[in-house]
């Protein structure tokens, strides 16, 4: 039975280049390019390795799907002809929300995204591995620590037993398994509580075959979170959560401290029958070059990244009152309808394509990847909802790590991450990427020391400074150092630029 599975699915992938590369030849008046000609020839090439390194049939076709149309010249742009802000009806507002039916937590998995390594911030293990606080004993609490607390504290409150699951890629799975060994319930659990992304090839941007690097890693890239409807089909895991019941699932970040599972937003998502809910937020100044919320010209929902943007509407991407929302990354999925949408589409998931140009070993390459939001333009009757900052509290740079070593942000006492009242606001903070970049470089300059912003609006920081110890910052500082060490120690800085350390 899997054999004939394995070749009726072979044939719909040669199906499917034979037709996306006869629709080419049309486009070019009966002629096909020598590139297209060689790029039928490279898919075999790109069908061969997938196969090898064991990736399922779906997967291959899934790619091939998005190689072919990347040769046909598809780049995944939506130009302003395309698209136009949402109308007010299509995003409820979470102030809205009043009914509660906790049973339905019973119906619910909550998936973590938890594929990143956090390289940008000098890591070389899962970024969820990253301690965000530290216990009164100097344990560390990392963020995958918070995330199975809150499911337990929700477990205890509710009396009832959601499923949770992770996302690993193959660079953050062995870390996380051993990490979170330590919780017993994930052992107990009915169902696993992960499963592996996926992989494509990189593909040389110079004749589009394959890239064949002396080091295999690098020959593959993560296709993007979008990869989840296919990873979560293909490991048999969705039709293990439909047989026990499961009908609904919460998926986001694994760095973003605010997505909890809202019982509010699940209930109104059941009553109302939605297929899909994308949590949304107002944008500022601060998130304009991050992808907004827009529908096409039949009023479906979906999503542009700025790699969709053409170059010359950069500036209408980024004008915050016409497109006023940017996706959190919190979904909510009835898994019934995405079952029913895989099945009508052979088990693939054809997303917006994101063509993703990176430089490997000095050579220009290609990857192909796809955003998990994106799927909001596949489910018919999707909605937004614009919920309060306090559910997007993620942390990508160390700039935001600095706001929880410090206190700004704590657990309260259902483990939810909150705003410290101690605090009037959250202060803005900007640290200097040469010398602050790295949670190491972040640690010794500023995070052993830990200055008291109790009081403080704003902090930016430039140059090559270290904060010492018995240091108090008021109102919005501003501390320019140059590219000699120094140290500031038993200061209180306030409302003034500090041009030159010798001057304090």
């Amino acid at each position: 039975m899997i054999e004939k599975s394995s070749t009726r699915r072979r044939a719909a992938v040669r199906k499917l280049l034979t037709f996306n590369m006869h629709s080419f030849k049309i486009k070019f008046n009966g002629k096909w390019s020598k590139k297209v000609r060689l790029s039928m020839i490279y898919s075999e090439a790109f069908e061969a390795m997938m196969r090898a390194e064991g990736l399922s049939e779906d997967v291959v076709h899934t790619f091939v799907n998005y190689y072919v149309k990347y040769v046909n010249g598809e780049r995944g742009k939506l130009g302003r002809d395309m698209i136009s802000p949402p109308e007010e009806s299509k995003v409820e507002n979470y102030g809205n929300l009043t009914n509660i039916d906790s049973s339905l937590f019973s119906k619910l998995v909550i998936c973590k995204l938890n594929g990143g390594l956090g390289t940008s911030m000098g890591l070389t293990k899962a970024k969820s591995l990253l301690p965000v606080f530290l216990s009164d004993n100097n344990e560390e609490i990392t963020f995958l620590d918070i995330i199975l607390k809150q499911i337990i504290r929700l477990k205890e409150n509710n009396k009832v037993n959601p499923i949770f699951m992770l996302m690993n890629s193959y660079n953050t799975n062995d870390d996380t398994l051993d990490a979170i060994s330590k919780y017993n319930f994930l052992k107990e659990q009915s169902i696993a509580y992960h499963f592996i992304q996926n992989k494509y090839p990189r593909i040389r941007k110079s004749d589009n075959k394959p890239l064949d690097s002396e080091d295999k890693n690098q020959n593959w890239n993560p296709p993007g979170h979008g990869d989840i409807y296919t990873a979560l089909s293909g490991s048999g895991l969705l039709d293990e959560l439909l047989d026990n019941g499961i009908e609904y699932m919460f998926v986001s970040n694994s760095d973003n401290l605010g997505a909890t599972a809202d019982i509010k937003i699940l209930t109104w998502m059941a009553e109302t029958k939605i297929p899909f809910v994308m949590e949304v937020c107002q944008r500022t100044e601060m998130d304009k070059k991050g992808g907004h919320l827009a529908q096409d010209n039949t009023g479906q929902l979906l999503l542009r990244e700025v790699a969709q943007c053409p170059d010359d509407e950069i500036e209408q991407f980024q004008n915050i009152k016409l497109y006023s929302y940017f996706n959190t990354n919190s979904l909510w999925i009835n898994l019934i309808v995405l079952k029913e949408i895989l099945i009508s589409k052979e088990n693939t998931m054809d997303l917006p394509l994101i063509v993703n140009p990176k430089v490997v070993d000095g050579e220009e390459v290609i990857q192909l990847e796809t955003a998990m939001g994106a799927a909001i333009s596949v489910f018919r009757g999707s909605k937004a909802i614009e919920v309060p900052r306090s559910r997007f509290i993620p942390v990508k740079k160390t700039d935001d790590l600095l706001l929880l070593w410090l206190g700004i942000y704590k657990a309260d006492s259902e483990d939810n991450i909150v705003l410290n009242r101690a605090f009037k606001v959250k202060p803005n903070i900007s640290l200097d990427s040469e010398y602050f970049k790295t949670v190491d470089d972040l640690y010794e300059r500023i995070g052993k020391t830990k200055p008291n912003l109790e009081h403080c609006t704003g902090l930016r920081i430039q140059g090559n400074v270290f904060i010492g110890e018995n240091v108090s910052m008021v109102g919005d500082v501003d501390v320019i150092g140059t590219d000699h060490p120094y140290t500031i120690n038993n200061r209180v800085l306030e409302g003034y630029t500090l041009c030159h350390p010798s001057r304090i």
